[in-house]
Order: structure tokens, then sequence, then C-alpha cells
């Protein structure tokens, strides 16, 4: 009875609190929580990831996941791996995850990153609950070691469009854009409010063409949609120097991979400065 009352309360306090013992079957619905559990567990500590983080279009964790089970993400199969904790996101395996709150376990939802900043804080959610504080730590020491050695503040720096398949373009607020901004970059939604990842014809793009066009690649094998980056007008429009690929897998989630993008957009921007 006592157990269940502590479980109970565990989870009406949310990831904040930290476990005094690692956990030892550790469960991971989401693409996001699966590459921070690997970063911060002992591999015979996890129970399963979900597998999307063995797919390297999506998961910069890819090749480290292939040293642990993965399980469909469903009810049934979270039962069925007798966890001692599991972890998602707010937006994925809702019914999974009501299913473990259900049966007293203590579950932890991540929201998507919107900015870098929100990276430490996610980084130890997730250790503090999977009973690894002192993993968390270091890793959100050198992380922000680095982004404070990477960082470049340019109010007025070069514009850039980060252009994805069917011509979405990334808009403000979200972490991409601030990505951008901590390279030194202005985003292009932003000078031309275009809205919430509005979709940008190629006409416009080229009539108004930004100083940088960010490609943003995911997903794999070849499709209409992912065609549209590969225009050859588009390629023409926008000889190498203002052009840059970006795997969409660096900034799906927010993680200290992440800061690999500011390295290269600080290339792109040092090219075209090379240009004047």
């Amino acid at each position: 009875m006592w157990r269940r009352f502590f479980l109970i309360v565990l989870l009406c306090s949310g990831p904040a609190i930290a476990l005094a013992e690692p956990r030892h079957r550790i469960v991971s619905l989401n693409l996001c929580t699966d590459q921070l559990v690997l970063m911060l567990a002992k591999p015979e500590n996890i129970a399963a990831l979900s597998p999307m983080v063995r797919d390297c279009q999506n998961s910069v964790m890819c090749e480290q996941a292939r040293a642990v089970p993965t399980l469909r993400v469903s009810a049934e199969a979270v039962v069925a791996s007798n966890p001692d904790i599991v972890l998602g996101g707010t937006y994925t395996a809702r019914v999974a995850m009501q299913v473990a709150r259900s049966l007293g376990l203590p579950v932890v939802a991540l929201r998507p990153a919107d900015k870098l900043e929100d990276i430490p804080a996610q980084i130890m959610s997730v250790a503090e609950a999977i009973g690894e504080p002192e993993r968390g730590r270091e890793l959100v020491a050198s992380f922000r070691q680095r982004l404070a050695e990477q960082t470049v503040t340019a109010a007025d720096g070069p514009v850039a469009a980060i252009y994805a398949a069917n011509g979405f373009v990334t808009q403000p607020g979200s972490l991409p854009d601030d990505v951008l901004r901590h390279a030194g970059f202005q985003n292009y939604t932003a000078r031309k409010g275009v809205g919430h990842m509005a979709k940008l014809p190629l006409e416009t793009l080229i009539a108004h063409p930004p100083d940088l066009l960010i490609l943003d690649r995911s997903g794999r094998g070849y499709s209409i949609a992912q065609s549209m980056l590969d225009n050859p007008v588009l390629q023409n429009a926008f000889p190498q120097a203002h052009r840059a690929d970006i795997p969409a897998r660096l900034w799906l989630c927010g993680l200290p991979q992440t800061l690999d993008v500011i390295s290269r957009l600080k290339a792109s921007k040092a090219a075209l400065e090379a240009l004047k």
C-alpha cells in the first residue's frame, strides 16, 4: 500500500523528483526521449526504446541504438516490457502512456524543445527520473560550455530561410529558429511574415531570396515533396555559397548534437562574408 502511495505521489509531482537509485527497466516511447535515455542510462538498464531511434534519417543515435531492444509503441507492448519507468513526448503514444499511469508507474512526458535553453532542463528531467543525475549534470555542463563558445551575437546578420519538403518554411519561435539566431542569422519568415510553417512557392523564394537557403532534409527515399529541394531552378538561383544542407535529425529533437548545426551555419556565414 505504501509503495503504491509513493508511486502516485511521484507521478503527480512530475519529472523533477530525483530518484536515489538508477532505474533498471527504462522504456521510452518517443524519439527525443529515446536519444536522451541512450546518452544518460547504462545500456543494461534500458528495457526498450521506440523503433524510430534506429532510423538514421531521423536519429543521431541510430548506431548506438542497435545495442538495445526496441518495442512497438503500444499499450500492450509497454505492459509486456514490465518497465520501472516510462518516458515519452506530450504529443505521442498517449494511450500507452496513460495505461502506464493507470498501472501506477512513473511516467515522464517531455514537450518539444522550442529553444536551445530548453535542452539542459530536459536533460536533467530525464537524468533525474531514471536515477542518473550526475551524468545529467555532466552533460548539461558540457552543453552550456559549448553553447557559450559557439553563440554569435548579430542583430543585423544575414537572412536565412529553412526550406523543407513540400515547400514548408520554419517559423519564428521554434528550435531551428533559435539555432539560426545563435549562429548569427535572421529568420526569413520573421522578416517576410509568412506565418506558422507556411508553404512558400519556389517563385516567391526566388523573387525574394534570402542570403542563405537551408535545405532541411528528412525522410528516406524519393518523393515529390522531397524533390522540391533538388529542383534545378532552385539550385541555379542559390549557388553553393548561398545554400546549405542540414539533416533534419540534428534539430528534430533538442539534443547536445543540435549544437553541430551552429558550427555548420557559422561556416556558411563565413562563406557569405567572403563574397563581399
